[in-house]
């Protein structure tokens, strides 16, 4: 009786469901299945992890590595070598200061459009110049070579690097006290944004991200004046644009990288005290210019008889641009650097307020696409063959034009090159360096 009740009550009060007797052998012995299934996954895991880790981080005591974005490793991908007593050397020599006053910067996207021209501007009055690029091929290397080579007979040397490369950045900080930062170095263009969208999530937000780490950790920690761009006011309709306007209303993935990069700059200020100038360039042209601007391919298409597609607004609207020439654009980038308060951490620490300015770099004329085609039409002496299209959603705006009134102000900015005087010299360059550079391989065939 007493067996049968004892069995009756492991019989459970709900019909259909059987309650079956789990012994703690049964127990143990699953438990240390799962034990070693969970072991054997996380040792897994974290051996990848480690192999990943040992793959894709460059040792800051080796002199050569190989070094791709990630994102897009054949775009970007870069072989370089650094370190070692001859390196340290020119280094240490381009970032010497040889004027009274002067300052030392490192210059990242030296290679680049504006970087070349503020590397020579900074040269030219005796500051320390330091060059970083990574010579991608978002267009033509050669043409970076050749702004390498221009600098360096001006004695400005060029480390070969990516700004992603954070042992790179804490060893050239190691060899020179670099006492201000001009940070250049982007993926830039509008379009190209919907074919690699990584690419500008990699140098704008990351590289940014990178270079700032470094920046704060430095002692002394330098002054930064970084490149932003006009495209942050994005669907913004209010003209002129100023500093005070919304930014929160990007038209493309570029703009909104740059405008994350604001973001970011003020984070860094407000916690590490690192002095952050921002710059908004609005649609820079001229010598030494980027391929992939429509000045430049213009140029390039009328020249060889090609259409040249040119975009229009709703009902025909007129699209306009504050075209801003390069050599305004660069007494913008030096009176910033100028400008510059010194930051105020220490091995990573703020110990004061700091100074967080953000300006527009423009030339406050607005100017037709069609009249620019006229202008160049009558430079190069030839007719262009115009195909007027609607423009696409493809992250352009339709028209741009800055307010400078605080760059005035604090840099004493003052624009003072028209577009017809801007391209007049662009298309004397252009028709020299390529003259030159097709007679150089004519000669090599």
């Amino acid at each position: 009786m007493t067996q049968l009740k004892t069995h009756q009550d492991g019989i459970p009060s709900t019909p259909g469901k059987i309650k079956m007797d789990r012994s703690p052998y049964i127990h143990r012995l699953r438990w240390q299945f799962s034990l070693a299934k969970l072991t054997f996954w996380s040792c897994l895991f974290l051996g990848l992890i480690l192999l990943f880790f040992l793959r894709s981080t460059p040792s800051s005591s080796s002199s050569s590595y190989s070094l791709s974005s990630g994102t897009d490793s054949t775009r970007r991908s870069l072989v370089s070598t650094w370190g070692g007593p001859d390196w340290e050397k020119r280094v240490r020599d381009s970032s010497k200061i040889r004027s009274h006053n002067g300052i030392s910067v490192l210059v990242t996207g030296a290679a680049g459009f504006v970087g070349t021209h503020v590397s020579a501007a900074l040269k030219r009055r005796g500051d320390g110049v330091l060059g970083l690029d990574n010579f991608n091929d978002y267009y033509d290397p050669k043409l970076k070579r050749s702004r390498q080579a221009r600098l360096e007979r001006s004695g400005v040397f060029i480390v070969e690097g990516d700004i992603n490369d954070s042992a790179l950045l804490k060893k050239l900080f190691d060899v020179v006290a670099f006492t201000h930062v001009m940070h250049l170095a982007a993926q830039a263009g509008v379009r190209y944004a919907m074919q690699n969208p990584g690419s500008y999530v990699n140098s704008n937000i990351a590289g940014l991200v990178s270079l700032f780490e470094v920046c704060k950790s430095a002692n002394p920690q330098p002054s930064i004046v970084w490149a932003s761009s006009s495209s942050v006011y994005g669907l913004n309709n209010k003209v002129p644009f100023s500093e005070r306007d919304r930014t929160d209303q990007p038209a493309s993935l570029y703009a909104a990288t740059k405008k994350a990069g604001e973001e970011i700059a003020h984070t860094y200020n407000h916690i590490y005290g690192l002095s952050i100038t921002g710059l908004r360039f609005f649609t820079v042209y001229g010598p030494w210019g980027r391929p992939d601007m429509a000045y430049f391919f213009f140029t390039r298409d009328i020249l060889k008889g090609k259409p040249i597609p040119i975009f229009e607004g709703p009902n025909h609207g007129t699209v306009a641009r504050d075209f801003t020439y390069v050599d305004d654009i660069v007494k913008g980038c030096l009176g910033s650097l100028d400008t510059a308060e010194k930051s105020t951490g220490s091995g990573g620490k703020k110990k004061g307020p700091a100074q967080l300015r953000i300006f527009n770099l423009g030339n406050t004329s607005p100017v037709p696409v069609t009249t620019l085609v006229s202008i160049l039409e009558r430079l190069l002496k030839k007719k262009a063959n115009r195909v007027m299209l609607k423009m696409p959603r493809n992250g352009d705006v339709q028209f741009t034009h800055a307010n400078i009134t605080l760059a005035q102000t604090e840099l004493g900015y003052k624009p003072t090159t028209d577009l017809q005087t801007g391209l007049k010299k662009f298309v004397r360059w252009y028709l020299s360096y390529y003259s030159d550079s097709g007679s150089k391989k004519r000669s090599d065939e």
